[in-house]
């Protein structure tokens, strides 16, 4: 994997137990601040299927 541009919510500030985003192309990868080695790797409707569901609510979180 090529190096990634993550980005994390600036909600999150310097803390570190914050989701972190790298979009390309073809994908979309998403991990954790805590655990930077444990990638998770979306396709763009997978992506935003789940941005989709979180604002709806559906996670009930």
């Amino acid at each position: 994997m090529d190096e990634l541009a993550w980005k994390r919510p600036t909600a999150c500030g310097d803390g570190n137990n914050c989701p972190e985003v790298a979009v390309t192309s073809d994908a979309v990868y998403v991990r954790s601040s805590l655990l930077p080695d444990a990638v998770a790797q979306l396709t763009p409707d997978e992506w935003r299927n789940l941005v989709t569901a979180i604002r709806q609510n559906e996670f009930g979180l």
